[in-house]
């Protein structure tokens, strides 16, 4: 091979060097994605809240009489039974001072009373006296009728008599009985405050528990003044709970009376079980912690779950709802980010043997995770989740759990 020759050929491996060097850098290079499977399977659209555990049956213990409240008996949190528990003690209202023009007066009419009682008395005496004249002129008097010595007439006006001097002693009687009454409401004016008299447990009224369940609260423990109806405590069987929660009013249209919802992030596992129980007629305005206004509708659920099976929860405490709006056991779905805008319908990439292929696809209901596939698609597709700006129709891509 000649000079010339041997040049030729080491500058065609050259070109042909380069060439495949710049075919290499040039190329196009799959672009790394992440797949998700077309499945059919169970699916659920959820309306998710936060709520609050209460006691079904609230009792609020209050005073039946005004006076002074005394230490409470009970601690909260104490088990009480019903009828027999006592949860607090009412003593009446003790009698106030009194001043010296006051006694004065008070004293007075003391002896006023006594005075009263004394004449009632002197005048029972009399009435007696005269009723005892007057029997014995009717048992003359009808004693010389049957010997035929007196007139009949005779008898019946000593009968007549005898008649009114009873009525006078029944009236006398009466009204010693008042002005004993009167004394006494007038010794009893005397009364002052004397912590002394009030020793026994007779003294007080006794509450008992209305039901047989927990002391959730106490108003004030140590001792206290009180008004006809003041609250004392509040006693509640914890067992017995159900859940509030507020609804984004187009949310709730949407909900059945006896809807499932999952309670989630209530201290344990797995979640608990609730139905809808009510929905309020009417929504409130509550403002959201980013000033926005929103109309709030209360929803009430109930518990399903034993109350074995969820230890430890109990009044006011937070949980978190999932309310199951609609659900089907029988669902084409794949993951929601997988989906995007094209013109006025959805479209999704593809896995086509290594190529990303754009196409428009119908959906039903959607969760926050999982949307319905009406048309477009079939089980065992694989989809490319949050497709990225490099991906494209045609473009070659590659599992990224495979790299």
């Amino acid at each position: 091979m000649t000079s010339k020759s041997r040049k030729s050929l080491l500058a065609l491996i050259v070109l042909a060097l380069v060439a495949a060097l710049l075919f290499i850098a040039f190329r196009p290079h799959p672009v790394a994605v992440d797949l998700a499977e077309v499945t059919r399977g169970h699916m659920e659209v959820t309306i998710n809240a936060d709520g609050k555990t209460r006691i079904r049956h609230l009792y609020e213990v209050s005073s039946p009489i005004a006076g002074t409240a005394l230490r409470s008996p009970v601690e909260e949190g104490d088990a009480v039974i019903a009828g027999k528990t006592v949860v607090a003690r009412v003593e009446p209202v003790a009698p106030s001072l009194i001043d010296a023009r006051s006694r004065v007066q008070l004293e007075a009419a003391v002896r006023e009373a006594e005075a009263a009682a004394d004449l009632a008395a002197a005048q029972l005496r009399q009435a007696e006296e005269e009723l005892s004249y007057a029997q014995s002129q009717f048992e003359r008097t009808k004693a010389l009728v049957a010997r035929g010595v007196s007139s009949i007439t005779t008898l019946e006006d000593a009968q007549q008599v005898l008649s009114v001097r009873n009525a006078a002693r029944d009236a006398a009687v009466s009204n010693v009985q008042m002005a004993q009454s009167s004394l006494a409401r007038a010794k009893a004016a005397l009364i002052e405050p004397d912590a002394t008299e009030n020793t026994g447990e007779s003294c007080c009224v006794a509450l008992t528990a209305p039901i047989s369940g927990t002391v959730l609260s106490i108003e004030q423990v140590s001792e206290h003044a009180v008004s006809v109806g003041s609250s004392l405590l509040s006693i509640g069987d914890v067992t017995d709970l159900e859940i509030e929660a507020d609804l984004l009013s187009s949310d709730a249209v949407g909900l059945v009376i006896g809807a499932r919802a999952m309670v989630e992030r209530w201290g344990g596992a797995p979640a608990l079980e609730a139905r809808l129980k009510s929905l309020a007629p009417k929504a409130e305005t509550h403002t959201s912690s980013l000033g926005i206004e929103e109309q709030r509708v209360s929803a009430v659920f109930d518990l399903v779950t034993p109350a074995e099976d969820r230890p430890g929860l109990g009044h006011q405490y937070s949980v978190f709802l999932k309310v199951v709006e609609w659900e089907d056991d029988d669902v084409l779905m794949m993951p929601v980010s997988a989906m995007f805008r094209d013109g006025n319908g959805w479209a999704v990439f593809v896995n086509d043997g290594g190529t990303a292929r754009q196409r428009a696809i119908g959906i039903g209901h959607q969760s926050d995770r999982m949307v319905e596939v009406l048309s477009g698609l079939q089980e065992g597709d694989q989809v490319i989740p949050h497709p990225a700006d490099t991906i494209s129709d045609g473009v070659s891509i590659v599992d990224r759990d495979k790299l």
